[in-house]
This record gives structure tokens, sequence and C-alpha cells, in this order.
């Protein structure tokens, strides 16, 4: 069985894109996107909000096309490529400033211990949690809570991927003001031309359900029964791509609409490889088809959003019941 970087160059043969198959997928989401919020900004009625979920799954879709475009995995050195990319990524009010540079160092720091919330979601140990202040749990609870993940349309892209990165640094994220503001004249212009049905669903509904899957996929990838994190010198990248990254079982039309990001532990072991190529990377390369699993079943749902801190004792992730059954049992242990 390979492993580490022998595994990795198995990859390589499928790290190359076929350009005319980039382009038919880039296009046609691109195409079917635009009929759809056609069809929610001009039919409010029933069949606007029709097209207004179908927006809503072409976004995921055409987000994850976006994401390997960022990652030098399609369509690169063309201009039309780039801004088609730039333009998406201000309307997804993911700009390419902010988005390129916390993801890249999301892959780069995936599942080790202390650095891994920067581009993903805050992980700490159940003894560093007992020790946080009120408002520092109750910040970590916030950043991890399915509420919070459900609108991801306003915590996660317009606040966390926008707002706060034009805080913190107005010079490197110009682009992220410009999102904004392009956003919300948007759809105020929609509103005030249109009407308020238009304004739901062209504008509301395709976006909470983009962000909320989105938001969703990214934390059930790096966050289910099963995921391993580590750090120091006991990290490794090889390690953190196939223990501590997912494969989200779905079915044929879920993979299509997110472009295969299920296939996450193939993904973050090489992000070179195309969307369209991961499941025949899968299926030719027998030591990806042993992959750590979750999939969209409510159950599963559940179990992923329950796990909450991270237990380097039980080398697992636990919910907040299970941690403090461990701190009654330390306590009563060092009473005796």
């Amino acid at each position: 069985m390979r492993e580490g970087k022998d595994l990795i160059l198995a990859t390589k043969p499928f790290a190359s894109e076929i350009r005319s198959r980039s382009w038919f997928h880039l296009l046609t989401t691109l195409g079917l996107l635009l009929i759809a919020l056609t069809g929610a900004l001009f039919f409010p009625s029933l069949i606007g909000a029709v097209f207004s979920i179908l927006a809503g799954l072409l976004v995921v879709r055409l987000f994850v096309i976006y994401h390997d475009h960022q990652h030098h995995t399609i369509l690169q050195h063309s201009k039309l490529a780039n801004a088609i990319m730039t333009v998406f990524g201000l309307y997804i009010l993911a700009p390419v400033s902010i988005w390129k540079r916390s993801h890249d160092y999301h892959h780069k720091h995936n599942s080790r211990l202390f650095t891994a919330d920067i581009g993903s979601y805050p992980i700490a140990t159940r003894q560093k949690f007992e020790q946080m202040s009120g408002r520092e749990k109750a910040m970590y609870l916030f950043a991890r809570h399915p509420l919070t993940i459900l609108t991801g349309y306003v915590t996660m892209f317009f606040i966390g991927m926008c707002l706060q990165s034009f805080l913190s640094s107005p010079r490197k994220h110009l682009d992220s003001l410009l999102a904004m503001l392009l956003h919300v004249a948007g759809s105020v212009a929609v509103f005030y031309f249109l009407g308020w049905e238009s304004w739901l669903f062209g504008v509301v509904i395709p976006f909470t359900i983009a962000c909320g899957i989105g938001a969703y996929l990214f934390y059930a990838q790096h966050n289910f029964p099963g995921v391993i994190f580590r750090e120091g010198e006991k990290w490794c990248y090889h390690d953190a791509a196939l223990l501590s990254s997912s494969y989200l079982v779905m079915s044929p039309l879920w993979n299509w609409f997110t472009a295969n990001i299920g296939y996450h532990h193939i993904h973050h072991l090489n992000a070179r490889i195309p969307f369209y190529r991961l499941p025949e990377a899968m299926a030719e390369i027998p030591e990806l088809q042993n992959a750590k699993t979750t999939t969209l079943k409510i159950r599963d749902i559940i179990a992923c959003c329950r796990l909450k801190v991270w237990e380097p004792e039980l080398q697992r992730m636990i919910s907040l019941r299970e941690a403090a059954a461990i701190r009654r049992a330390t306590l009563a242990a060092k009473a005796i």
C-alpha cells in the first residue's frame, strides 16, 4: 500500500486538466445559472421559486469550479476565465484576495491543532476550551453552531469573508469592500425596480441556499466522526488529507451540483486534480478507496454538528456532553 510521497506521485497522472472539459463545465454551469436567475427575477411565482432553488444549487457548483480555478487547477492563463472568476468571486461574496489567501492557508495547515481555524472552523482541545473565558467559549461555540452554518450567507460570507477581511486589512482587501457594495446596491436595485418577490427569489433564497450548503460542506469535510487532529511534528500533509478530510458520499445528482467536492480527501492530497477527474482517481487508486466517510443523511449531519472539541486522550472530537462528563470524572478522581 502506497503512502506519503509515493501516493501523491500516484495521483499525478490525474493532475492535468482537459481544457475542453474545463470550458464546457464552466460555460454550461454559468449559462444555466444565468437562465435560473432570470427565471427567479422575472417570474415571481411558483415557477420563480423553482428557478430560485435551482439558482442556489448552481451557485454551489460554480463556486467549486471557481475554487478549482483559484487552486490553479483549471483554465490558467486565460484572460476570459480570470475575468469570469473574478466577477463571480465578487458576486458570491468570496473575492479573490481573501478566498485564495485563507484557503491556501487552510490547505497547508488542515487538521493542525491551534492553527487550523484560519480559513476553516475553530478547533480547541477540551482543556483549552475549559480554560476559555465565558465570552471566548460563546464565540467559539457560535462559530461552530448549526444556525451559524445555516445562515452562512450573512455570518460566514458577508460578515466573515468580506466585512472582517476588509476591516482587518483595508488595503489588501479592497475587493471585499467592492463585493459588499455591489451586493447591497444590487439587492436594493432588485427590490426597488422589480419588487420584493423578485428580491426574495433572485437574491435571498439563492444566496441562503448556496452559502448554507457551502458552509456545511466545508464543515463536514473536516468535522466528522473519526477525524484526526495533530500538532507540531506529529502533523504531516499526507495524514491530514486521508485522516482529516472526509469522503462525503452523495448521489450522482448531488455530486454534480457540488462538482465532486465530496471527494475531499483526494482534493487535499493533490489539489491540482480537476474536480471532474476526482472520481477517476479514486476508481484507479485503491489506497484512496478506504476513506473516512460521512453523508448528507440527517443522522450524519447531526453526528457532525454535535462535535465540539478535540480530546487528545481519546484521539477524537467529542460533544459538550462528553466533555462535561470527562470533566466531572476528572474532578471526582482528584477529590479521592
